[in-house]
């Protein structure tokens, strides 16, 4: 018999964030306004207005954008949850993209939402501190295979950061080997490189840095078993025991996020259709570059949550 139909639930990473993303949310349910005080009372700081009103330069400070986006997230999906008067299907598996993991942790239960606020403000300031001690950036590579990308690396002292989808891979690198690194892929036949918005070389050995002090925070914190199993960015495999998740999020820093085989992995254990769930649609187009069968829905916004019910 053929495998019923599953739901996965994926939520965004860096680079998803906008001013005055979940303000609608905010001005409408009385819980999502309850949700962003709670974040602003972890943080010693409102959150909710540098959200809400930017500026636009502060909101995109690693150190900022992360518990933004993850507090956004986690409302999303909460409302969409109260609002859908249960007519939200339930996933059978989670992921985020980088960040969007620790979204995925509160998803699924294995810290509370206070928690995974504190826990995504010092990840970003552990990376945002390592980015200073080890300057580097990130950089899209648009049109090159896996194999051609290797190649360039080795050449240039980079590493591939991100298999996001067939086509679009990023790589991470000290900021003397990035510039090289982008000519070398265009002369292999990258038809563009694109320069991202970063303070540091994520997903590579220079967040090694970041390793030690973000062990310390987790090893104090108590993490429980998901109630949904989620796949690692690093390995692209489910998720089902606390001490697995604690691991993942040591080795994620310096590891390439394996987006594309996470979507892989899903949509061959039965998944049909994917809710993005926060602001943006960047996994929507990466989703559909992966599989274009697959049914993908965003929940970023109250029109979204609306169309639920």
């Amino acid at each position: 018999m053929p495998e019923p139909a599953k739901v996965a639930y994926v939520f965004p990473g860096q680079g998803a964030q906008s001013v005055g993303m979940g303000r609608d949310l905010y001005d409408n349910f009385a819980s999502a306004k309850a949700l962003f005080k709670q974040a602003d009372d972890v943080l010693g700081f409102s959150l909710s207005k540098l959200i809400f009103e930017g500026p636009d330069e502060e909101l995109r400070l690693t150190i900022n954008t992360q518990p933004a986006l993850l507090t956004v997230s986690y409302i999303c999906l909460k409302i969409a949850q109260e609002a859908s008067g249960g007519r939200l299907p339930a996933p059978a598996f989670l992921a985020g993209h980088s960040l969007g993991e620790y979204t995925a942790l509160a998803a699924s239960n294995v810290i509370d939402f206070p928690t995974a606020v504190y826990l995504a403000r010092e990840r970003g300031r552990l990376m945002h501190e390592a980015g200073l001690r080890e300057p580097g950036g990130m950089v899209a590579i648009i049109g090159l295979n896996e194999d051609v990308l290797l190649e360039v690396c080795n050449q240039t002292g980079t590493q591939i950061a991100n298999f996001n989808c067939p086509g679009q891979l990023i790589i991470s690198g000290a900021m003397v080997n990035l510039p090289k690194a982008a000519e070398y892929a265009q002369a292999k036949g990258a038809s563009r490189t694109i320069p991202l918005q970063v303070s540091g070389a994520f997903h590579s050995p220079l967040m090694q840095p970041a390793q030690g002090g973000l062990f310390q925070i987790i090893a104090k914190l108590p993490f429980r078993d998901p109630t949904v199993p989620i796949i690692a960015n690093v390995t692209a495999k489910p998720l089902t025991k606390a001490e697995e998740i604690k691991t993942e999020l040591i080795e994620q820093l310096c590891n390439c996020v394996q987006w594309q085989h996470s979507i892989e992995y899903m949509i061959k254990n039965g998944v049909t259709t994917i809710f993005e769930i926060g602001p943006g649609k960047v996994l929507n187009g990466l989703i559909k570059r992966i599989d274009k069968s697959i049914d993908v829905r965003n929940i970023g916004d109250i029109a979204a949550i609306k169309s639920l019910s």
